[in-house]
């Protein structure tokens, strides 16, 4: 779809938006419909939403919106969420066997059973949590099935959370290419969230991954080696999906200054942050979460809204992630964790902080702590960090952090 086919007026858009909800923008053009044709059928009516813009998946071949809905929260509740992205065209969505203890992907085979025939609009992605070898991955994907109601999942990551690009083995290869001969999948990929530009260069030798998601955003788009990374996937043509996209405040005076500038051009800090990755076009999908209407209607607001990034506008985010970066974790684990004699899971540590503290997902942040295997978790507060803080490029107080998790998950 091209991206200037539906012109907005960004400013009155996004001051609607932002004072009532995409819901009163879409009222409004519904009562006027009516006021127009009021003997028109109810389903033209109902076609009255603006449809996310499309891109192609890397070597999927397949036109996917540009913004997922990450349900990593309990969607057995919240249907109304699910019917809201739908009915925007935010169809690609995002789960996994783990999220929020299940009751993600019951939540949306709930939705699927009592609206059947939205499954063919929609581009399922779920993951293979916790699996350690090819019988969980195969048994996470039957349980995903079953609880999602469909018979397939347009694109599964067999490993969720990957560290080591030497997990990539030929086993996997060739469970991927029975799953896809069953026709369960479609597609076949993995997340990373620690050591992401050596899974990414890694990835981009094979010829059997169709697509990735990285945690990315304005503050990892400053290293150079996760540019090189993201640069050879994409001639690789490897579909990114990026997640992780607002890389979350610090809670500084430069967080002011961040929102100042952004609101002054219309639009809030978060919604800047979805534009200055979307406007990467090696990036076919921004994935964020959306456990409510709000959270779901400013990012729709910010993907419709046309309006491209100045350089003075990156140059607030370069400044912004040079100023901040003591304060957030670039998830590159293997710098850290060679430092120390014993492998202590720091990346998991300020994962479930960065959950729990940024993002408000107490229990996805409990569950992440706990995949640290007991005998770690004893020795988190026995160890001399002192070597892993000299050597991290963003200057992390690891011990501190390390401690601050204990006392919230041990």
């Amino acid at each position: 779809m091209d991206v200037e086919s539906n012109k907005l007026n960004r400013r009155n858009f996004l001051k609607t938006v932002g004072a009532s909800g995409l819901g009163v923008v879409l009222a409004a053009g519904k009562l006027k419909a009516d006021a127009n044709e009021p003997n028109k059928p109810k389903k033209e009516k109902e076609e009255k939403f603006t449809q996310m813009p499309k891109r192609v998946l890397g070597k999927t071949g397949v036109e996917v919106p540009v913004l997922a809905l990450g349900i990593m929260f309990n969607v057995v509740d919240k249907q109304i969420v699910l019917k809201k992205a739908a009915d925007w065209g935010v169809t690609f969505w995002d789960t996994s066997s783990g999220y929020a203890g299940g009751n993600s992907e019951i939540g949306i085979g709930n939705f699927i059973a009592k609206n059947p025939d939205i499954r063919k609009d929609l581009f399922i992605v779920s993951k293979a949590s916790g699996a350690k070898n090819i019988d969980d991955v195969e048994n996470r994907l039957q349980e995903s099935l079953k609880r999602m109601n469909t018979n397939y999942i347009d694109l599964y990551y067999g490993v969720h959370g990957l560290s080591d690009p030497a997990s990539l083995t030929s086993e996997l290869k060739q469970w991927a290419a029975d799953a896809k001969k069953r026709k369960l999948i479609k597609f076949f990929g993995f997340s990373t969230h620690s050591n992401m530009a050596k899974c990414l260069a890694g990835a981009a030798k094979l010829d059997w991954i169709d697509a990735i998601m990285p945690s990315y955003n304005f503050r990892l788009m400053q290293d150079a080696e996760m540019q090189d990374a993201v640069e050879a996937c994409s001639k690789a043509n490897i579909g990114l999906i990026a997640m992780k996209v607002q890389g979350h405040k610090v809670e500084t005076e430069g967080d002011k200054k961040l929102a100042d500038h952004f609101l002054k051009s219309g639009f809030t800090e978060g919604q800047a942050k979805v534009k200055v990755v979307l406007e990467d076009k090696r990036i076919a999908v921004a994935c964020l979460g959306g456990d409510n209407i709000t959270n779901l209607t400013l990012n729709i607001a910010a993907v419709l809204d046309r309006t491209t990034l100045t350089q003075a506008d990156k140059d607030v985010f370069n400044e912004y992630a040079l100023a901040t970066c003591s304060g957030y974790c670039a998830g590159c684990s293997q710098i850290c964790e060679l430092a120390l004699a014993d492998k202590l899971y720091v990346n998991e540590v300020m994962r479930s902080l960065m959950y729990y503290n940024s993002y408000g997902l107490q229990d996805e942040a409990r569950q992440t702590f706990a995949q640290i295997p007991s005998e770690a978790r004893n020795r988190l507060l026995n160890v001399d960090y002192t070597a892993a803080e000299h050597r991290c490029p963003q200057h992390l107080p690891i011990a501190r952090l390390v401690a601050e998790a204990v006392s919230k998950f041990a």
